[in-house]
C-alpha cells in the first residue's frame, strides 16, 4: 500500500486524527489519574490517623513513622468541631511550594496543574486538602511530595499513549478495509470499465451499466454511461456519413464521366445541319457543363482523389459510329 496511493493516504490520514484524538483525550485522564491518586493519598493518611488515635501512647510512637510511610506523606492533619490538629507529623524535606484543594478545582485547573507537575522534573514538597471520607470531620490536610507520583503519571501516559497508538492503528486498518470495499473497489471498476471502452467505442457492450450503492458513485457511473453512449452514437453516426460521402464520391465520379460523354455528344450537335438542334445544343452543353462542375466540387469537398476521366478505346465516343 503506497501512500501515493487513495488507500495508503487515506490509511495514513485516519490513523493521524485518530492518535490527535486520542491526545486529546490524554490530558484529562492524566488529570483524572492525579486526582485520584491524590484522593487515594488523603482516605490512607485519615485511615492512617484514625488508627493512630485508637491506640495507646504507648503503641503511638512505634506506629506513627510506620503509618505514615504506608499512607506516603509527611503529616496529617485533621479539622473536626472546628480544631486544627496535626494526627501525624514527621521531618519535611523542604519548604511547602504548592497548595491544592481538591474540594473546590474546575476542571480546566486540574488539568493544568496536573501538566505542570509532569512537566517539573525536580521533586517538590506539596499540601493537599481534601474532605475526609464518611464526613469524619471537616477537612484533611497532608504534606506530601511529587516525585513518586510524578512517576507513576508519566508510566500511566506512555500506558495510553501505546494503546492509543495501537488503537489507531487498529482503526485505521478497518476503516482502510471498509473504503477498499465501498470506495475502492467501484473506482476500480469504473477504471476497468473506461479501459474497455476505450480500447473499443464503438462496442456498444463496453458502455459500463451502473451497478454502485453510494448514490455519488451511482451518479457518476451514470453520467459515464451517459457520456459512453453519446461518443458511440457519435461515432456511429459519423462512420455513416464517411460511407455515405464515399458512396456520394462514387456517384460523382461515375456521374461526371457520364456527363462528359454527354457534353462530347452536346458538343457535336452544334454543327448539326437541323437550325432547331443548333439553337438547342448551346443550352444543353450548359446544363451538362453545370451538371459535371457540381460533381467536381462535389468530388473536391470531399477530398476525393480519383483520377481524371479518360477516354478508352472501347468507350470512346469518338470512336462509335457516326
Amino acid at each position: 500500500m503506497s501512500l501515493n496511493s487513495l488507500s495508503g493516504r487515506f490509511a495514513l490520514l485516519t490513523g493521524v486524527f485518530v492518535l490527535l484524538a486520542e491526545l486529546l483525550i490524554i490530558f484529562p485522564s492524566i488529570s483524572n489519574y492525579r486526582l485520584n491518586a491524590l484522593e487515594s493519598r488523603l482516605e490512607r493518611a485519615q485511615i492512617a490517623s484514625l488508627a493512630l488515635l485508637a491506640t495507646d501512647d504507648l503503641l503511638a510512637s512505634d506506629l506513627e513513622s510506620e503509618l505514615l510511610q504506608n499512607a506516603g506523606v509527611f503529616n496529617v492533619v485533621l479539622r473536626r468541631n472546628d480544631i486544627r490538629q496535626l494526627v501525624l507529623s514527621s521531618p519535611i524535606p523542604g519548604p511547602i511550594a504548592e497548595t491544592y484543594d481538591l474540594r473546590e478545582q474546575p476542571f480546566w485547573t486540574a488539568i493544568h496543574d496536573a501538566v505542570v507537575q509532569v512537566a517539573t522534573p525536580e521533586n517538590r514538597v506539596i499540601r493537599v486538602i481534601g474532605a475526609p471520607v464518611k464526613q469524619a470531620g471537616q477537612l484533611i490536610e497532608i504534606t506530601m511530595d511529587t516525585a513518586g507520583l510524578r512517576r507513576e503519571m508519566i508510566d500511566y501516559g506512555l500506558r495510553m499513549l501505546l494503546i492509543s497508538a495501537a488503537f489507531s492503528v487498529m482503526t485505521a486498518i478497518l476503516l482502510n478495509l471498509v473504503a477498499q470495499r465501498m470506495l475502492l473497489v467501484p473506482i476500480r471498476r469504473v477504471i476497468r470499465h473506461m479501459t474497455a471502452y476505450a480500447s473499443a467505442p464503438e462496442d456498444v457492450r463496453a458502455i459500463i451499466t451502473p451497478t454502485a450503492r453510494l448514490k455519488e458513485l451511482n451518479e457518476a457511473e451514470v453520467a459515464l454511461a451517459a457520456m459512453q453512449r453519446t461518443v458511440t452514437s457519435a461515432l456511429k453516426q459519423k462512420a455513416r456519413l464517411a460511407q455515405l460521402g464515399q458512396a456520394v464520391a462514387r456517384i460523382s465520379h461515375d456521374l461526371r464521366n457520364m456527363l462528359t460523354t454527354a457534353q462530347l455528344f452536346a458538343d457535336r450537335l452544334e454543327s448539326s445541319a437541323d437550325p432547331g438542334v443548333r439553337r438547342a445544343a448551346p443550352k444543353l452543353v450548359n446544363s451538362i457543363t453545370r451538371a459535371v462542375n457540381l460533381c467536381e466540387t462535389t468530388l473536391a469537398f470531399g477530398k476525393s482523389e480519383e483520377p481524371a476521366p479518360s477516354c478508352h478505346a472501347s468507350t470512346s465516343p469518338l470512336s462509335w459510329p457516326r
